[in-house]
């Protein structure tokens, strides 16, 4: 029997996945984060340890005493250059070394693929290799590959740079919106009261000591994203326009990747990630329709796979 190990691993959390040779899931396993540039390489090798542990653990071959695995792909937040991928091929050399592990390791240099998590959400997004990914969460990029095998990455600069139709672009953009408001420079809008309540402020101008004085960062900022989607579907007209706007950016960003990648008479998937796209106030709506104008044959999906899993497909794939 082949068996195969799928890894999704970032910034807040580690998911792995153990796969038969037909695809079917028999194990899930889930760790703390495993982005080594952030928490060094020994704790991402214990996330890493513990997300195959309890993925093996957690299926029926666990009965065995060893578990065959002939594969392994990791798709790993932060991985593009040559020297991060020999970091993680000495990181997975380590792990096979393990005695925590119940696992009877079969594997070759060319069945350990190690990919950034942008194309293993592409992968178990589509369920197939071809197409583009759209990521809308704490921040953004396109990632696309084409029939051909040539791929393109769009955005993903980072909160400072760009991340533009992100959560922390929504974010940011109605924090600054309500202050322009309640200093005079903007309409009336009521992003001021909903974050009062949302942060239990007594005025607006509380703002300061919370953002600056309490160490926010990105991913505190963002979170207030759901907050201006919810203004915007109340029908809020400057919390509209930065649900619009947003989405347009995403879509001026997807455009460049559909122009580099497939003929206008190609059809393919897009598939849509990330908590942005769950809201209500018409993001993917207006998103779909900027598309669907400039690429009418483009077939926009919600996620099929979850990362890990492409991950897992990209083993199978490789071994054949």
């Amino acid at each position: 029997m082949i068996h195969v190990l799928g890894i999704d691993g970032g910034g807040s959390k580690t998911v792995c996945v153990l796969m038969s040779a037909d695809g079917k899931i028999l194990g899930h396993g889930q760790a703390g984060p495993s982005n080594y540039q952030t928490i060094g390489i020994e704790a991402a090798k214990i996330a890493i340890i513990s997300a195959i542990q309890q993925a093996v653990e957690h299926s029926f071959l666990a009965l065995e005493r060893f578990v065959p695995i002939q594969g392994i792909s990791l798709g790993l937040a932060g991985v593009g250059r040559s020297e991060d991928i020999e970091v993680i091929r000495n990181l997975i050399e380590e792990i096979q070394t393990s005695s925590e592990l119940p696992i009877d390791w079969k594997l070759t240099p060319e069945n350990i693929i190690i990919n950034s998590d942008s194309v293993i959400a592409l992968v178990g997004g589509l369920g197939h290799f071809v197409g583009i990914v759209v990521i809308a969460g704490t921040g953004s990029h396109i990632f696309g590959k084409n029939h051909q095998g040539i791929s393109k990455r769009v955005g993903g600069w980072g909160y400072l740079l760009g991340d533009e139709g992100s959560g922390y672009d929504i974010a940011i953009q109605g924090l600054k919106s309500a202050l322009r408001s309640y200093d005079g420079r903007l309409e009336s809008t009521q992003l001021i009261p909903a974050f009062q309540d949302a942060l239990n402020l007594n005025s607006i101008e509380e703002l300061i000591p919370v953002v600056y004085r309490q160490g926010w960062v990105v991913k505190d900022i963002a979170s207030l994203a759901p907050i201006v989607d919810q203004v915007a579907a109340s029908g809020d007209p400057i919390a509209q326009t930065i649900i619009k706007n947003a989405a347009h950016e995403l879509a001026l960003a997807t455009e460049v990747a559909i122009n580099h990648l497939f003929e206008p008479t190609e059809s393919f998937e897009i598939v849509v990630m990330g908590g942005v796209w769950k809201g209500l106030g018409n993001f993917r709506r207006q998103f779909e329709a900027e598309i669907n104008a400039i690429a009418p044959l483009a077939n926009i999906i919600s996620p099929r796979h979850e990362p890990a899993y492409g991950a897992g497909l990209l083993a199978l794939h490789t071994i054949g």
